[in-house]
């Protein structure tokens, strides 16, 4: 089986307000994060991506700064935003200001981390000169072994943090053991509170299901539960819920996403359970675009249908329509309605799961891969931009090098020029050649 990674370690930024987090957080993934939705704090206030452009593959977490406007204490700001960077991370990143000097709320950060028994980068931001540079000494007195000087702006020194980062985090084990056999499919339950995700997962488990051996997951209030249908292991990853936005503070909402994108990152297939009254919401649409990121198989569960009014086809077909339009970034996901309350819509949640993981690990003879190359070049040639030669752009050869997600190279004697809406005619000629009707494709251009 061609499955996902085992699980990544996990590296976490934290400091006080404009002290360059966000620059930093950037400057790392080598990208301003794309707006998948126009949805206020979805993927534009994103605070978790997976990095995997360096010597280890990690999850990179922005734990925002501190609301100084808030009515809380700031002494109680402080400690709940680095407890949370604390519980979840194998490596901190504590950045501070050279230009404003050390400042009393660094040192109540600083003050936390070092009790913790955890490996801290104090990262001194803004030293984009010499003058600058002899001016960081007051930094020293905060005890931090593990330091270096960046400007993320203006991309000085991030070699070395890169470094240092690659040092500090946990060794992958050995291919060997981690290679061991493990046919199950894993299915990561997540959603806000109060969506019915639990009675769903109990559902799943009860009655004419057969509970092989619930044991402690990876992640933090997360459990694995295994079981058998139609003669399928099936490893369901059970989350806490993604806290509505308002009703906590922001340091537990933001490292809520975190615990489920732990539980994501194991999985094949993620299920993500929506209140059939409140679709697709905001945190839905982050969590569901953090998933596609990953390249998992999604499914969308509208839960409590039963409580709609008037439970028609016509009435699922608009639901699924909204949910759809919501996440248009991966309109192909299939979207079960379900009723965890009176066990509907199980079965055909699980036969969906099934169907999904197949159709990830279809595999395509490479002479018919080529086949419809040809044949979508023939229908639609790339075009090159205004400024270079319609002969810019070549493409020669496209094979598939992995399932679980699909995963083809495409080679092409200038990537760079190919268009997007190029590369997403491709996909799609891809989809309805060879049947990947409902999961996401991995394409990777590179230069022939």
């Amino acid at each position: 089986m061609e499955s996902s990674e085992s699980n990544m370690p996990t590296v976490a930024i934290v400091g006080r307000p404009n002290v360059g987090k966000s620059s930093l957080f950037n400057r790392i993934i080598d990208r301003r994060h794309a707006i998948v939705a126009n949805e206020e704090g979805t993927t534009r206030d994103r605070l978790v991506s997976v990095v995997d452009r360096y010597e280890k593959k990690f999850l990179l977490v922005d734990t925002g700064g501190l609301d100084l406007g808030s009515t809380d204490t700031l002494v109680t700001k402080v400690k709940e935003q680095a407890g949370m960077a604390i519980s979840g991370a194998d490596v901190v990143l504590f950045v501070v200001d050279c230009d404003s000097g050390l400042t009393p709320t660094d040192q109540l950060i600083a003050e936390q981390l070092r009790t913790a028994g955890i490996n801290i980068i104090l990262v001194i931001n803004k030293v984009d000169n010499d003058g600058r540079r002899n001016n960081i000494a007051e930094f020293f007195s905060m005890g931090f072994w593990n330091y270096v000087c960046v400007s993320a702006h203006h991309n000085i020194g991030m070699d070395d943090l890169y470094s240092l980062v690659s040092e500090l985090l946990p060794h992958e084990p050995d291919a060997s053991v981690s290679n061991t056999e493990d046919e199950s499919i894993k299915i990561a339950i997540v959603g806000r509170p109060n969506v019915g995700k639990s009675a769903l997962v109990n559902a799943v488990l009860g009655e004419e299901r057969t509970i092989v051996s619930p044991i402690a997951g990876t992640t933090r209030d997360a459990i694995d539960s295994d079981l058998m249908f139609e003669d399928r292991q099936l490893t369901l990853i059970d989350t806490a819920g993604i806290r509505r936005p308002g009703k906590v503070g922001v340091g537990i909402e933001k490292f809520s996403v975190l615990r489920a994108m732990a539980a994501v990152e194991r999985s094949d297939v993620v299920v993500m359970v929506a209140d059939a009254s409140l679709l697709a919401t905001s945190q839905d649409i982050h969590v569901a675009g953090l998933a596609w990121e990953m390249c998992k198989g999604i499914i969308v569960v509208v839960n409590k249908w039963d409580l709609v009014n008037n439970p028609t086809e016509h009435a699922q077909m608009r639901a699924m329509n909204r949910v759809r339009d919501r996440m248009h970034f991966m309109n192909y996901i299939p979207v079960c309605f379900t009723s965890a309350l009176y066990g509907e819509g199980i079965d055909g949640l699980l036969a969906t799961v099934l169907d999904l993981y197949e159709e990830r690990n279809i595999r395509v003879d490479n002479t018919k891969l080529q086949y419809a190359l040809y044949n979508a070049l023939a229908n639609h040639m790339p075009k090159a931009p205004k400024t270079k030669s319609r002969r810019g752009i070549k493409i020669r050869k496209m094979s598939q090098v992995g399932v679980n997600p699909p995963t083809f190279t495409v080679s092409v004697n200038n990537p760079e020029l190919l268009h997007f809406t190029y590369k997403r005619y491709l996909e799609n000629q891809i989809r309805q050649e060879f049947g990947f009707n409902r999961t996401h494709l991995r394409l990777i251009y590179k230069k022939a």
